[in-house]
C-alpha cells in the first residue's frame, strides 16, 4: 500500500494582515535607506582647473572644496548642471562651509586661456624645447629659479626683472611680507623660506611673474581693515575670493547711494596711501571693473592686479641702479602676464596719483555734473572734481580738491541698515 502525504490545507492571510506588514517594511526602508552613490555635480578634468600644469600654478589649498562640490559655479545649486565653458577666465559662483548658507565668490584664472597658452609656449621656446614641453621642468632649469631654490629668504635681487607693479621698487621688509603671508604652504608666518619646497617655492615665483591680486590679498587681508575681498585659496591655476557687486550697478541708483559710493571711493584711496604700516599702496589705472560693492554696502578693490607699493619706511633704491639691475635679470618670467614693458621708475609716482586717476575715469560717471531729478549735488562739486582729475596740477591741488570733495559727499551719505558697515554708528557719529 502506497504511502502518502497527508494534505495541508494552505493557509490564507488575511489582506488586512498583508497590509500591516508591506507598512511595516516601507517604514523600516525609510527609517534605514540603502547606501547609494552620489552622483557628482561636476567632473572636473585636471586641465579644466590647471592641475596638468601645477607646478607651474598657483596652489590646492582650495581643491579638496571644490571636489566635495563646496564651491560651485555660476550660482548653480542645483546638481544636475555641468561645468562652464573652460574658456572663461571668471566665474561668479557660491561657497559653503555647512552645506546649508552659501555666499557669493570669484573664481578666477590668472590669465585668460589664449594668453596662458602664448605663456606657456613662450616658456617651451625660452628653452628650446618643443611646445608641448614640460612647463614645470622648463622654468625649474632657469638661472633665476636656481636662485630661488638655493636662498632661504626672499632679496630684491631675486624679483628683479618681473613686471608686477608690487614689485617696481621692492624693499627687504615687503618682500618679507610676500613670505610671511604666502597662504599656499602649510605652515605660515616666516620670513624665511626654509619650510618652503621647490614646488612651493617656483608656486610663489610663477604666481609673482604672472598676476600679483591673489598675493595682495594674502599681504593685505580684509579682515586687518584693508579694502579687499577675502581670499579663500586656490586650484591648480584657478583662485577663489568673495563676490561681490559690480561697481556699474550704481550708475543708476539714487544720487545718495552713488555718494556713499564715491566717498568710500576717494577715502579707500587716502587709506591706501597713508597707513600705519609705512606701505604707500597707489592705483596704476583705474577702471570700474577693479572695484565692486559687498553685501553690507562696503566697497572693495576686486582687483588688485594693477596696484604698486612703496615702502617708505625702507624706501626704494636710485633709478638708475634699479633700472641697470632690470636689464641683467629680464628673462622669460618678465613676459609671462603678457607684457614685457617695465612699469616706470618709483620716483615717477605721485602721492596724488590715486585721486587724480579716481576723479577721472570713475567719479564722473557716479557724480554726473546734471542730475536729471532732484536731489542735485551742490554747485561746487563740478568745479572740485575737474581740479583732482587734473594731473597738471601740484600734488597739494589735487589732494584738498579729493578732501573737499570727499567733505561734500560725507553729509549726503544715507544712514541706512544696508549699509551695514557703518549702521547703527551713524546714528550717533556725524563723522559717518
Amino acid at each position: 500500500m502506497a504511502l502518502t502525504c497527508p494534505r495541508v490545507r494552505a493557509w490564507r492571510v488575511p489582506p488586512a494582515v498583508w497590509l500591516w506588514v508591506v507598512s511595516w517594511a516601507l517604514a523600516v526602508a525609510s527609517a534605514y535607506p540603502p547606501p547609494t552613490r552620489q552622483e557628482k555635480a561636476y567632473s572636473f578634468g585636471r586641465s579644466f582647473l590647471g592641475l596638468d600644469r601645477c607646478n607651474a600654478c598657483v596652489g590646492t589649498s582650495i581643491c579638496k572644496k571644490l571636489f566635495k562640490e563646496d564651491i560651485r559655479f555660476d550660482r548653480w545649486l542645483s546638481s544636475h548642471l555641468e561645468l562652464p565653458k573652460a574658456s572663461r577666465q571668471s566665474y561668479q559662483g557660491n561657497l559653503t562651509d555647512d552645506s546649508e548658507t552659501w555666499r557669493p565668490v570669484v573664481l578666477s584664472r590668472l590669465l585668460s586661456a589664449q594668453r596662458h597658452q602664448l605663456s606657456d609656449r613662450s616658456i617651451c621656446s625660452s628653452a628650446r624645447r618643443p611646445p608641448t614641453c614640460s612647463i614645470e621642468v622648463a622654468l625649474r632649469a632657469t638661472p633665476r629659479f636656481q636662485s630661488w631654490a638655493r636662498s632661504h629668504l626672499l632679496l630684491p635681487s631675486m624679483v628683479q626683472g618681473l613686471s608686477a607693479p608690487l614689485l617696481r621698487c621692492p624693499s627687504q621688509r615687503l618682500l618679507d611680507r610676500v613670505v610671511r603671508r604666502y597662504a599656499e604652504v602649510l605652515d605660515v608666518g616666516s620670513v624665511q623660506m626654509k619650510h618652503f619646497s621647490d614646488r612651493d617655492k617656483l608656486r610663489l615665483l610663477y604666481t609673482l611673474a604672472v598676476n600679483q591680486h591673489p598675493l595682495m590679498l594674502q599681504m593685505f587681508p580684509g579682515t586687518e581693515g584693508w579694502p579687499f575681498p577675502r581670499y579663500h585659496g586656490s586650484c591648480g591655476r584657478l583662485v577663489v575670493w568673495a563676490g561681490s557687486r559690480h561697481l556699474s550697478a550704481l550708475y543708476s541708483a539714487p544720487l545718495e547711494e552713488r555718494a556713499d559710493a564715491a566717498y568710500q571711493l576717494l577715502n579707500i584711496a587716502q587709506g591706501l596711501g597713508t597707513n600705519s604700516l609705512r606701505f604707500r599702496l597707489y592705483y596704476t589705472e583705474a577702471t570700474e571693473d577693479m572695484f565692486g560693492l559687498a553685501e553690507d554696502g562696503r566697497m572693495l578693490v576686486m582687483d588688485a592686479s594693477g596696484l604698486g607699493v612703496i615702502d617708505l619706511q625702507e624706501g626704494f633704491p636710485p633709478d638708475d641702479h634699479d633700472t641697470n639691475r632690470a636689464n641683467q635679470t629680464t628673462d622669460v618670467f618678465s613676459c609671462l602676464s603678457g607684457s614685457c614693458e617695465r612699469p616706470p621708475p618709483c620716483s615717477e609716482v605721485r602721492p596724488s596719483q590715486s585721486f587724480a586717476l579716481l576723479c577721472r575715469n570713475i567719479l564722473p560717471r557716479l557724480l554726473p555734473s546734471r542730475e536729471l531729478r532732484p536731489p542735485r549735488l551742490p554747485s561746487q562739486t563740478a568745479r572740485e572734481l575737474a581740479t583732482c582729475a587734473d594731473a597738471t596740477r601740484p600734488d597739494g591741488e589735487v589732494t584738498q580738491a579729493a578732501c573737499s570733495l570727499m567733505d561734500i559727499l560725507r553729509t549726503m551719505r544715507p544712514c541706512s541698515p544696508r549699509y551695514g558697515y557703518r549702521y547703527p554708528e551713524c546714528i550717533y557719529n556725524n563723522r559717518f
